[in-house]
């Protein structure tokens, strides 16, 4: 199957090939690391929707002087194309245990999985911190694994010092913006600007770098692609990944659960300061006779005892949701804008085929329902 230009079938291939490898590893240390190792190796090729590798695909056409007619061999590319799905894994796997989720793709999440095998096979010890032990150390191997794939797909395209600090910034990045999203979500300020800065401060950072920015820029620079057209990807992969998050958020207080494989209001509960939140909360601060939503609305927000219900109720009677479609749109807007940059000599930055498969993948991300 290839959808925006990914062979998708070839990626699951490379996968499954590669965590087979080194789930063999793990057994020929200890037979007991199997089944570990294939809760890991069951979350990487069971879920997701393969985006990062997506638009690494398409950076590395971006590149190529013959993009439109097919461009060169991707095998190199799909190394690292399953490395961004093992780090993708590896933040999922931790942002999980420390958000105290339960639920992930419409199953339980894994640390709650990995609690669950403790309990049913009677073993002593506490069955939740074993879970949330074994969750940390899974997500710390498939890092690990990452890397291994990285190293390996930047050796067989032969650019490991142009790639070697893309893949760094990356994963320094999705750290920091995930370090600044717990640092955030204990801040005391109550000012709505502050929390819409801070809120998009992480976006940029926990989201829009690692999931098209930096993809797009890894593909980029393993393809060659001249200065023109990294920054104009780069500028795309801004705006579209800050958009992206932008619907992730509308999707985490008011997506069916059904579609999105996690409860209705979860961030809610979670506490998590989202643009959303901090453009309603604005509202309500600017109308004394809604200081009682206002009231609800934040002794709600990160309450595990919140009523989901009342809080979304809040937030739909405000302008918010309105506000972040618009962003949305406008952001859209100005990351196709980027790529219809010319070089001084007046040729696209981006080629028109590539071009069209880019803006078919942007639209798909900030539009999708789950």
């Amino acid at each position: 199957m290839t959808e925006a230009g990914l062979d998708t079938t070839a990626l699951q291939d490379v996968l499954v090939r590669e965590l087979a490898a080194r789930r063999q590893e793990l057994v020929a240390i200890d037979p007991r690391l199997g089944a570990p190792a294939d809760r890991l190796v069951a979350f990487v090729l069971d879920g997701g929707k393969r985006i990062r590798p997506r638009f690494l695909w398409l950076g590395w056409r971006a590149g190529q002087a013959d993009a439109d007619t097919g461009g060169t061999d991707g095998s190199g590319v799909l190394l690292l194309g399953a490395a961004l799905e093992l780090l993708q894994a590896s933040a999922l796997i931790h942002d999980d245990v420390i958000d105290r989720s339960d639920r992930r793709r419409g199953a339980p999440a894994t640390h709650r999985a990995l609690a669950a095998d403790h309990a049913d096979a009677g073993w002593v010890g506490d069955a939740d911190h074993f879970g949330v032990s074994a969750a940390i150390l899974l997500g710390d191997l498939a890092l690990m694994w990452a890397d291994d794939l990285f190293t390996a797909g930047a050796l067989a395209l032969g650019v490991v010092p142009q790639a070697a600090p893309v893949w760094a910034a990356m994963r320094t990045e999705v750290t920091a913006g995930q370090l600044l999203d717990l640092f955030t979500s204990t801040a005391a300020t109550t000012d709505p600007a502050e929390q819409e800065a801070d809120a998009m401060l992480v976006n940029r950072y926990k989201t829009a770098a690692y999931t098209v920015q930096r993809p797009l820029h890894l593909g980029a620079v393993a393809a060659g692609a001249p200065a023109e057209t990294v920054h104009a990807l780069l500028d795309f992969g801004s705006d579209i990944g800050v958009a992206f998050q932008l619907r992730d958020d509308e999707l985490g207080v008011f997506g069916d659960p059904a579609v999105t494989g996690k409860p209705a209001g979860d961030d809610l509960v979670e506490g998590k300061r989202t643009v959303l939140l901090a453009v309603a909360r604005a509202e309500l601060a600017a109308s004394p006779d809604r200081a009682a939503e206002l009231e609800d609305l934040d002794r709600g927000v990160g309450s595990p005892a919140a009523d989901v219900e009342r809080l979304t109720a809040i937030l739909t009677a405000t302008s918010g949701p309105a506000q972040v479609e618009r962003r949305i749109s406008a952001l859209v807007a100005s990351g196709l804008g980027a790529l219809d940059r010319t070089t001084p000599d007046g040729r696209p930055v981006v080629t028109v085929g590539v071009r069209s498969e880019l803006e078919q993948l942007a639209r798909r991300a900030t539009a999708r329902r789950a």
